[in-house]
């Protein structure tokens, strides 16, 4: 479970990542954002495409190499949390965005709280995840 939940998030990650870097207009708008043409608006876009695409390789490679499933998930966890939690602080601070970005924060949570779950429940004292138990019989 750890190893797919890691898949999940990784790819979603690198997905967003990718997508705010390299292409922030069209990523944006579907959402229904518009960016503009404002350099120093895009600047600060880009910049955290970036280390949510550098994120989502991370926890990618925690997904293909068990020894860094550990800090992978504790990765995943503060990135969909910081994020899925910042939203709130907006709704709050200033007001209800889009059904599609409500559906977005709803996601970060989500894959935030399961992550932090799998932190909880998949390691041994030592801190390493532990291997899926094999039913004998």
């Amino acid at each position: 479970m750890v190893k797919l939940t890691l898949i999940l998030s990784g790819l979603i990650a690198t997905g967003v990542g990718f997508g705010v870097l390299f292409m922030p207009h069209s990523f944006h708008a579907s959402a229904g954002l518009t960016l503009g043409d404002d350099v120093n608006l895009l600047n600060e876009m880009r910049s955290s495409g970036g280390m949510v695409l550098a994120s989502g390789l991370f926890i990618l490679f925690g997904a293909i190499r068990a020894k860094m499933a550990f800090l992978a998930l504790v990765v995943s966890t503060t990135l969909y949390l910081s994020y899925g939690l910042s939203r709130m602080v907006s709704l709050v601070s200033d007001g209800l965005p889009n059904s599609a970005m409500l559906q977005v924060m709803a996601l970060e949570i989500f894959i935030g709280a399961l992550c932090a779950i799998m932190l909880k429940t998949s390691r041994t004292p030592d801190g390493i995840i532990a291997p899926p138990q094999r039913q004998v019989g």
